[in-house]
């Protein structure tokens, strides 16, 4: 079963490597991000390692000298977890965790552990549960000497904190059991969706924490869970949302992220379910992060997979009170001026403005620019319902100005 519990930051070091596929630029960022990820865990990161390597080491990831600079440190600070920003091997884990003598885990992990945290339904915990059986399986003989220990925190929540002596084959049948009370699951909740009627649905998609609960709330009047946390929230809400007199399902969505382990698949399956059966997307973008333009890639390439790439979408770029534009001085020779150097003006003129006329740039904390969200948000609404009920166009007339009510 997946355990709740207090978090206690415990002390935590990063590992990455700059390879030919990977800069020391991408390096970074997807180290920050990893960071995040730590700090929404439980953990306070006191240390990044990187390492050039062309490949990674077969047996410990990174080379032999760089495993004794990171022990060295995970001594002399009292480290208690390593995080690894790439999935690692059963074998490398192993090796790694006889070098370090600590807690070894790597993003994978990481992310299964904060879905521990934040499940809350019965759904969710059950989809999490799953995937942690699932990535865990391999990986038995190396964990169950942890749990022996009984050593919690981060990465040690979830199946097995109990059930010590458990075997290979006690954890296939649980796997089998889980698959089989997720098909019940996803049976009765596909009866739910059938019979929320005809209502036009929207969803909103983005990577984790650009804000789509807090736009939810400010739009829908509803109390979803909002945190400045990556994975904030789990479990799909849907609400009944009414603009002008033209009412629609609006569906908040757990957020995307790069690198997703391929565990998590099942877990993301019923947002990928909402997002599959929406008639309207709307694509939040945290236009104040500096790579958000590689979030709205990463988000439209598994739109892509799950074949809802070609959906009706509204591009929201999200956050516009906390975007600062990177300074630059006309004269200066030597930085060529780029993207990160635009103002929101100049952005609005780039072509995700353009792009079928759709994007808007609002503020759903400060909930500047709402007015004219709901504006775009009813159009789109108004012309799926037309289109389904053409006999209903008098009662939705253009634009929220000429409503009555």
């Amino acid at each position: 079963m997946i355990e709740k519990q207090q978090l206690e930051y415990e002390n935590t070091v990063l590992v990455g490597v700059i390879t030919a596929a990977q800069d020391a630029a991408k390096s970074k960022e997807y180290l920050d991000e990893l960071a995040f990820l730590a700090y929404t865990a439980g953990g306070h990161v006191l240390h990044r390692f990187t390492q050039n390597m062309s490949l990674p080491n077969p047996k410990t990831f990174i080379g032999t000298g760089k495993i004794e600079e990171v022990a060295a440190y995970v001594e002399q600070h009292e480290v208690t977890t390593v995080i690894f920003d790439d999935e690692l091997t059963p074998a490398q884990q192993g090796n790694i965790e006889k070098a370090l003598r600590c807690k070894i885990l790597d993003r994978t992990g990481l992310i299964l552990d904060i879905f521990a945290q934040r499940a809350q339904t019965s759904y969710a915990r059950t989809q999490v549960e799953l995937a942690q059986y699932e990535y865990l399986l391999p990986r038995l003989k190396g964990l169950w000497t942890h749990l022996e220990r009984q050593r919690g925190g981060i990465g040690m929540r979830g199946p097995g904190e109990t059930e010590i002596e458990t075997d290979r084959r006690i954890v296939r049948d649980k796997i089998a059991l889980l698959k089989k009370k997720l098909k019940l699951i996803d049976k009765q909740m596909s009866t739910q969706r059938g019979n929320r009627g005809a209502l036009v649905r929207v969803a909103l998609v983005g990577y984790t924490n650009v804000g789509k609960s807090t736009l939810m709330n400010a739009i829908a009047k509803s109390e979803v869970f909002a945190e400045n946390k990556l994975f904030a929230t789990l479990d799909t809400t849907v609400r009944k949302v009414v603009i002008g007199n033209l009412p629609f399902l609006l569906s908040d969505t757990v957020g995307f992220i790069r690198k997703l382990p391929t565990q998590l698949v099942e877990s993301f399956k019923s947002t990928l379910d909402e997002v599959q059966e929406a008639d309207l997307l709307l694509h939040v973008a945290d236009i104040s992060h500096p790579n958000f333009e590689e979030h709205i890639d990463s988000v439209n390439q598994i739109l892509s997979e799950i074949n809802a790439k070609e959906k009706p979408t509204l591009m929201v770029f999200n956050k516009i009170d906390a975007y600062q534009p990177e300074p630059w001085d006309d004269d200066e020779l030597v930085l060529e001026r780029n993207s990160s150097h635009y103002t929101l003006a100049e952005w609005k003129e780039t072509w995700m403005s353009k792009s079928n006329g759709n994007a808007l740039f609002i503020s759903a904390l400060s909930k500047k620019n709402l007015n004219d969200f709901r504006e775009k948000v009813y159009e789109a609404v108004r012309e799926i319902h037309i289109t389904r009920f053409p006999y209903n166009d008098f009662l939705y007339p253009e634009g929220l100005d000429k409503q009555t009510s």
